[in-house]
């Protein structure tokens, strides 16, 4: 079995911002017909809080963490890229920091989806870019990546 996560925020004020690439992720694989033995869910709780619900989602289904694939926002990453690495997320993340704590471990497939297309003259703090939604240029750009990412997920 593989256990897809998408991380990123509830409620509806969060729907679009660059934290919530997961979560955009996650209604891209729906849209899909996927193997029986795939399960894709969202963390429904905020960012920081996933490791909680990450670990109970990996005891609920009895998933060896090679098997579990968690996809979020990366900073690291310029908007129109990806990397999926094992063991490997970006250098400040506390969503994933929260998951590997909980886990005690980092050693799970990390889905990074590149969100950073910020003014490299006027750089705003990660903290407050992330949360703020995507343009209608870069909603464009980053349904491309995340069709991407899906196919890939879904056929790997």
């Amino acid at each position: 079995m593989r256990l897809i996560i998408g991380l990123g925020n509830p409620g509806e004020n969060y729907k679009n911002n660059r934290h919530n690439v997961g979560y955009l992720a996650v209604d891209e694989f729906n849209k899909k017909q996927l193997p029986k033995d795939f399960v894709v869910k969202k963390t429904g709780v905020f960012m920081n809080e996933s490791g909680e619900i990450v670990k109970k989602l990996v005891e609920q289904y009895k998933v060896d963490l090679s098997n579990l694939w968690v996809i979020h926002d990366d900073l690291d990453i310029p908007l129109g890229s990806y990397k999926i690495q094992k063991g490997r997320g970006p250098k400040i993340h506390k969503g994933i920091i929260s998951i590997d704590e909980k886990l005690g471990s980092s050693d799970y497939w990390h889905v990074r989806i590149g969100v950073d297309n910020r003014n490299p003259e006027n750089r705003i703090p990660g903290e407050e870019y992330v949360l703020q939604d995507f343009t209608d240029e870069e909603k464009e750009i980053l349904g491309k990546v995340v069709k991407e990412v899906c196919k890939k997920l879904a056929t790997s």
